[in-house]
């Protein structure tokens, strides 16, 4: 049984409810930090499964014409791409990103998927390759990306046994964090929006001041039972954390008008005005307080729905970039008035990638291996990582066997064990210690893709 399912029998839905998600302050404070030494992961999900085809184009000639051969009516004009560097363009909509490019703080990663061990179109042929559980599924493509391996039967995520071969806090989620959170021993801590009633943080009237009461009893009251004990002290614990989170998380530009993050967040206007800026906008806060959320190292999960472009994906792709591009823009400038660039480290995940050839209803269907970016000014940015996959249907990447599966459905030449290993090393885990979270790993020559 897990902390919200514990909650949940305790206190019943409703009181759940009216606390405001009480499982996020189970962490124990620490001594306060400056920026020296302090590090911190931010996953951005892109759920649905991001078409990584057009956002990221091949720019020369032969490559162009071998994406637009098979795109067809999908194909975004090669005008229309930015340029990072001489041989990539991103999606337009993500025009705001190519700075970071300029200032080798962007990298792309190519053809990243799940994979068993790895994989070529010829062992496909001959029934010989060895592949992860259920491709092309939403759910266990989702739960293999955020627990880092080739099943989907384990039940921790990357994030969770990350956090605890660190000894620090769970992970904290603005958005869905799925799987990716979960330790041995610990789950997500799920985090309201901006201007989010937090009731524990003792703002507290009326009918909220009796239940206060009756929880501080409860959490202080001796118990024989273990499980009940166990309980009382996550709330205890929640309850006192509270005190320090609960107000940072409440902060919003309208009750804020001079906080210097508001001019970066456009004060979550217009096109700030977004769920994947707010959660962004959080994480900006609690990085600038990390003293109050306690540690050096944290982890932390937005995300962003609707990927899922069966249909319509020229339209919906282009909305959704046009929200995501000018919110980590928002992110990085606040980084950069936090004195924080170099000390946090934000990547894309996504269910999988999309079919190359366009389906009848104007979009693309599920895919394996896709293109990821990865953001900030620790990461070796301005090359790419990883190896273009070979556009053609049918070609030496593409999955399918026989010429009716010829759909552009990549086979990943990087594994997520590496893209996650790469993370975890420059948070500061050990070889040892990134070989044991990530078992799989070991069945891959390179350990470490060196972005970052």
């Amino acid at each position: 049984m897990n902390r919200r399912q514990i909650l949940k029998t305790m206190l019943g839905g409703g009181a759940l409810s009216a606390l405001g998600g009480l499982e996020l302050l189970l962490a124990t404070p620490a001594q306060a930090q400056t920026s020296s030494g302090y590090r911190a992961l931010v996953c951005i999900a892109l759920y649905g499964g991001n078409d990584g085809a057009n956002m990221i184009v091949p720019l020369d000639t032969a490559g162009y014409n071998s994406y637009a051969a098979v795109r067809g009516a999908l194909a975004i004009p090669k005008a229309s791409l930015v340029p990072i560097g001489s041989s990539y363009g991103l999606h337009p909509a993500l025009s705001a990103l190519a700075p970071y490019w300029a200032q080798a703080k962007l990298a792309p990663v190519f053809n990243v998927g799940p994979l068993a061990r790895p994989t070529t179109r010829a062992q496909l042929v001959a029934k010989t390759a060895v592949l992860p559980d259920n491709l092309f599924s939403h759910s266990d493509q989702q739960n293999l990306w955020e627990s880092g391996g080739a099943s989907v039967l384990g039940r921790t995520g990357w994030g969770g046994r990350l956090m605890e071969s660190l000894g620090s806090d769970p992970v904290f989620a603005l958005g869905d964090a799925g799987r990716l959170g979960i330790g041995a021993a610990r789950s997500t801590l799920a985090l309201p929006g901006p201007g989010a009633a937090f009731a524990p943080d003792g703002s507290f009237s009326g009918n909220h001041a009796k239940r206060r009461a009756m929880l501080d009893t409860l959490a202080n009251t001796a118990r024989s039972n273990q499980l009940v004990a166990a309980f009382a002290n996550i709330q205890k614990t929640a309850l006192t954390r509270s005190a320090s989170l609960g107000p940072v998380l409440k902060i919003t530009p309208a009750n804020t008008p001079s906080d210097p993050l508001n001019a970066a967040f456009g004060n979550l206007q217009g096109i700030y005005n977004s769920s994947i800026a707010k959660q962004l906008y959080q994480v900006a806060k609690l990085l600038r307080e990390r003293a109050s959320v306690g540690g050096s190292r944290h982890v932390y999960v937005v995300s962003q729905s609707g990927y899922d472009t069966h249909n319509s994906q020229l339209e919906r792709q282009n909305t959704l970039f046009a929200q995501l591009a000018p919110a980590l823009v928002a992110f990085q400038t606040a980084l950069a008035q936090l004195g924080l660039e170099n000390n946090v480290t934000s990547f894309t995940l996504s269910d999988f990638g999309r079919t190359l050839k366009p389906n009848s209803s104007g979009g693309t269907d599920h895919g394996w291996g896709n293109h990821h970016l990865v953001l900030g000014g620790a990461v070796k940015g301005g090359v790419s990582y990883g190896s273009f996959p070979d556009l053609a249907l049918g070609g030496a990447d593409d999955y399918g066997v026989n010429s009716w599966e010829w759909q552009g459905r990549w086979i990943p030449g990087t594994s997520v064990d590496q893209y996650v290993a790469t993370l975890a090393s420059w948070m500061g885990l050990s070889t040892t210690q990134v070989s044991s979270m990530l078992p799989n790993l070991a069945q891959f020559a390179s350990s470490n893709l060196g972005f970052v």
